[in-house]
C-alpha cells in the first residue's frame, strides 16, 4: 500500500495559534508513518507550486510553538477563485501524489477548499486529457480529502466555542483596556476604543464583559432605541456621579444602528464630546490583536485541532464529506464542514436583514447569556428592587488559596444580586470572617474595577472549618440574617460547604442554599474542567517558560521547571503541551529510576545529534524522593560535556498577576449562574447545597451530596481527570523524532 501523503496550508487572515496547528499536524502525521507537505503561501503556493509545496521533516517544526502568525505564510489569491487556477493547483498537487489537504484558515478559504474537492474528478478529467497527469497518477487519487480548522481571531464560526486566535486577541484587547483605564481614571476621561469584529461581536462582548467597560456596540444588537446616543450618554454620567473616574467605551468594526447606518469610532467620538462636554480620546487597536505570542489556550488548542485533523484524514473514506475540527466544551469534535459554514452566513444575512433576535439565537446560548449579563453589570447603579419584593441577604466569600478571577466572581455576584433587590454581604479572610463576624454590607460601587485586579479584596485563606468553630459560624449566620451564601474558592470552599450541610440537623441556620464556584490554579475540583484561575496560572508558567527556552538555546542547556498543582499535574500537562517539554512527570503516573533513565538516554541523544535546549517540566509532588534537584544533579552529572542543567521552581509568581481574559468571563458567567442558584433555592424555601463547574455540556449544578463519591479525598483531586485523556497528544508531539521514543525537541 502506497504512503499515505497530506498537504497542510494556512489561508485569509493570520491568526496566533496556526503554528502550534502546523506543528501538530506535521508530527502527528510523521508518528503515524505519512508523508506531510506544506504548501507555503496559502491557495497562492498551491497554484505557483514549485518550491512552495515542501516536504516537511520533524525538525521543519521545531522551536515555533511561541510565534506568532504563520511561519508557513499566507496571501490572499483571485486565481484559486478559477476553474484554471484550481485546475493548475490540482495539477501541482499531484505532481506529489497528494490527495488530502488541511486548511486552516476562516469560512472564504473553507468554501473555496470544499469546491475545490467538488470539481476534483473534473479536473482529473482534464489533466490527463490535457497530457499534464497519467491516466495512472489519476486512478490512485479519485478523491480529494479535505479537513478544516478556523484560524479566525474573531470567534465567528458556527460548531466550535472557539477558533484557533480569539483568545490570543481577547489578551491583546484587555491588555490595552486595562492600561486605558488607568489613564483614564487618572484624568477623569473617556477613551472609545475600537476592535475588529465585522460580523462579529464576540471580541467586543467579552471584552467589555472582562474588563467592567461602561458601553459595549455589537452588530448582533444594536443598540434598541432610536436615540441611543442619549442614553449612552446618561449612562456614563450617571457612573461619573455613582464615582467612577473613566469611562470606556468598546465598539466592534462592524457595529450599526437598527437601521443598518454604520457606527464608527469617530462617531462615537464626536457624539461623547458634544454630550459630556469633554475630550474623548480614540483607540483604534487594529493588527495588533493579530499579533504577537499566541496565549497558552491558543497553543494547546491549536495543538488538540492539529492533532484530531490527520486523525480526520486517516479516518476519511471517498464517501467523507469535507470535516471542521470543532471544540465543544473541552473536547475536540468533527461536524460537517459546509453545514458549519452556512449557518455562519447565516448570521450575516440575519444582521443584513435586520433580524437581530435571529442573529443571536444564531451566535448561540452562550453568547446571549454573556450579552444578558453584560447588561446588568454595564449600569451606573442597580435597579430599585419592587416594592413587595422580599430582599434576601446573601453573601459571598472567598475560601482557599488565592486564584486569579475570584475579584471577577465577587463583583459579578454583587452587582446581579442587587439588581435584583437584594442585599449582598462580603465576608472577609473566607471561614475566619464567618467565625469572627467580619462581616459588611456591600453596595454597587464597593467592587468597582474588581472586574481586572488580581489577588482576592475580600481576603482569603485556607483553613476550613472544624467542629468547634460550627456553633461561631451558625450564630453569626444567625445575627447577619444570611438567607444564601456563595464560596469562591478550593479545596478549602467545598470541604466547609460539605460540613455546613452535614450539620444542618445540629444548627438550623445551616439550612439555607449554599454554593461553591471553583476557584483554583491547580484546576483539582470535582464535576469542573477548568477552574477559575487555572489559566492565568498557565500563561504564567508559559510566559516564564518562553523566556527560560530562550536562555537555554543560547547555551546549550537543559532546564527542570516545577510548577505548582499539589498533586494535581493540569498544570504540568497542559504547559509541556504549551511549550513543547520534553518530558512533563505528573503525580499520577509517579517517577521511577528507570523513567529517570530512559529520559536521560534520550535527552543526552538528543543534544548529540545537535539539539541546544533541553525542557522538562515536574509536578511539584511527582514523586518525593526524586525532587527538582535530584533530577537537576543526576541530569547535570550524566550530561558531562554536552550540556549542563539548571532548575527553575516558578513558586508563587503562577498565582499572581491580572486574571486572563478567559478566567474573567468564565468567573462571570459562573457567578451568574450561582446568583440565580441562591435566589431561585432561597426564594422557594429549599436550602440546597451544590457546587458548579463547567463541563463537556456546559456549565452544570451538582448536589453537595455527590461529593464524596467524585474526590479522591487522599489526593485531594477528582476520581476522574479529563485532561489525562491529552497525555498520548504530548508524548507523540515531544518526540525526537517520529521512531523514537518521549523525548521531544
Amino acid at each position: 500500500m502506497p504512503t499515505k501523503r497530506l498537504a497542510v496550508l494556512t489561508s485569509g487572515g493570520d491568526a496566533q495559534g496556526m503554528n502550534a496547528a502546523l506543528r501538530a499536524v506535521v508530527r502527528t502525521a510523521l508518528h503515524w508513518g505519512a508523508e506531510v507537505y506544506a504548501i507555503y503561501e496559502g491557495y497562492q503556493g498551491m497554484i505557483d507550486g514549485g518550491d512552495q509545496i515542501r516536504p516537511m521533516t520533524w525538525e521543519s517544526v521545531g522551536g515555533i510553538l511561541h510565534r506568532g502568525g504563520t511561519v508557513i505564510g499566507t496571501a490572499r489569491c483571485d486565481d484559486f477563485r478559477t476553474h484554471e487556477g484550481r485546475r493548475i493547483a490540482a495539477r501541482n498537487l499531484l505532481e506529489h501524489e497528494i490527495d488530502s489537504l488541511i486548511i486552516i484558515g476562516g469560512d472564504g478559504s473553507l468554501t473555496g477548499a470544499n469546491l475545490f474537492r467538488q470539481e476534483w474528478p473534473t479536473l482529473l478529467t482534464e489533466l490527463v486529457q490535457r497530457g499534464e497527469v497519467s491516466q495512472e497518477v489519476a486512478d490512485r487519487h479519485t478523491n480529494l480529502t479535505i479537513v478544516g480548522l478556523v484560524g479566525s481571531i474573531d470567534n465567528d464560526m458556527h460548531g466550535t466555542d472557539m477558533t484557533i486566535g480569539a483568545d490570543t486577541a481577547l489578551h491583546r484587547i484587555t491588555e490595552a483596556v486595562d492600561a486605558l483605564s488607568s489613564t483614564a481614571a487618572s484624568h477623569q476621561r473617556t477613551f472609545v476604543v475600537k476592535v475588529m469584529g465585522r460580523h462579529c461581536g464576540y471580541l467586543a462582548l467579552m471584552a467589555c464583559l472582562a474588563t467592567g467597560a461602561e458601553w459595549v456596540l455589537i452588530p448582533e444588537y444594536p443598540p434598541e432605541m432610536d436615540n441611543w446616543q442619549e442614553k449612552m450618554i446618561a449612562d456614563l454620567k450617571a457612573g461619573r456621579k455613582a464615582g467612577r473616574r473613566e469611562s470606556i467605551v468598546i465598539i466592534a468594526e462592524g457595529a450599526h444602528d437598527r437601521h443598518g447606518n454604520p457606527i464608527g469610532s469617530t462617531d462615537v467620538m464626536n457624539i461623547l464630546e458634544k454630550g459630556l462636554g469633554e475630550e474623548v480620546r480614540v483607540t483604534v487597536l487594529g493588527h495588533v490583536q493579530r499579533g504577537g505570542t499566541p496565549s497558552a489556550f491558543d497553543r494547546n488548542l491549536g495543538t488538540l485541532m492539529g492533532h484530531a485533523a490527520v486523525q480526520a484524514v486517516f479516518d476519511a473514506t471517498p464517501e467523507t464529506e469535507p470535516q471542521l475540527i470543532c471544540l465543544r466544551g473541552n473536547r475536540i469534535t468533527r461536524a460537517p464542514l459546509m453545514e458549519c459554514v452556512e449557518r455562519t452566513r447565516a448570521v450575516a444575512e440575519a444582521i443584513a436583514n435586520h433580524d437581530y433576535e435571529r442573529a443571536m439565537e444564531l451566535r448561540g446560548g452562550s453568547f446571549k447569556t454573556a450579552f444578558r449579563t453584560l447588561r446588568t453589570l454595564l449600569r451606573s447603579l442597580p435597579h430599585k428592587p419592587p416594592p413587595r419584593q422580599k430582599r434576601l441577604r446573601l453573601a459571598v466569600m472567598n475560601c482557599g488559596a488565592p486564584a486569579p478571577g475570584m475579584n471577577t466572581a465577587a463583583r459579578a455576584a454583587v452587582r446581579i444580586a442587587l439588581d435584583r433587590g437584594h442585599t449582598m454581604f462580603g465576608v472577609t479572610n473566607g471561614f475566619y470572617g464567618l467565625i469572627e463576624g467580619d462581616i459588611r454590607e456591600m453596595d454597587w460601587m464597593s467592587v468597582n474595577g474588581w472586574a481586572s485586579m488580581g489577588g482576592a479584596e475580600l481576603g482569603t485563606n485556607r483553613d476550613a472549618p472544624s467542629s468547634r468553630h460550627l456553633y461561631s459560624i451558625a450564630r453569626n449566620i444567625e445575627k447577619w440574617g444570611i438567607d444564601g451564601i456563595l464560596m469562591i474558592g478550593g479545596w478549602t470552599a467545598y470541604r466547609g460547604a460539605y460540613e455546613l450541610y452535614r450539620h444542618r440537623d445540629d444548627f438550623p441556620a445551616f439550612n439555607i442554599p449554599v454554593i461553591c464556584l471553583p476557584a483554583s490554579i491547580n484546576n483539582n475540583l470535582p464535576s469542573s474542567e477548568l477552574s477559575v484561575g487555572a489559566d492565568t496560572a498557565l500563561n504564567n508558567i508559559v510566559w516564564a517558560v518562553d523566556r527560560i527556552k530562550q536562555s537555554a538555546i543560547a547555551q546549550q542547556r537543559c532546564f527542570v521547571v516545577e510548577v505548582m498543582g499539589r498533586r494535581c499535574g493540569y498544570l504540568a500537562l497542559m504547559s509541556g503541551l504549551a511549550t513543547g517539554a520534553e518530558r512533563v512527570y505528573l503525580h499520577e503516573e509517579g517517577v521511577t529510576l528507570r523513567d529517570l533513565q530512559a529520559d536521560l538516554d534520550q535527552i543526552v541523544a538528543g543534544f548529540k545529534q545537535g539539539k541546544r535546549l533541553g525542557l522538562i517540566i515536574r509536578n511539584e509532588n511527582a514523586n518525593p524522593i526524586y525532587t527538582s534537584d535530584f533530577m537537576a544533579a543526576l541530569f547535570e552529572e550524566e550530561g558531562g560535556s554536552f550540556f549542563d542543567v539548571r532548575q527553575t521552581i516558578l513558586g508563587h509568581v503562577q498565582q499572581g498577576g491580572d486574571p486572563s481574559p478567559f478566567d474573567r468571563i468564565q468567573a462571570t458567567r459562573l457567578a451568574a449562574r450561582c446568583m440565580e442558584f441562591l435566589i431561585e433555592n432561597a426564594q422557594a424555601g429549599t436550602p440546597s447545597s451544590a457546587f458548579i463547574g463547567l463541563g463537556a455540556g456546559g456549565i452544570q449544578i451538582h448536589d453537595i451530596e455527590e461529593l464524596p463519591q467524585l474526590i479522591d479525598e487522599t489526593n485531594q483531586r477528582p476520581r476522574k481527570q479529563w485532561w489525562l485523556e491529552l497525555r498520548p497528544i504530548a508524548q507523540i508531539l515531544s518526540q525526537l523524532g517520529p521512531a523514537l521514543p518521549p523525548g521531544d525537541r
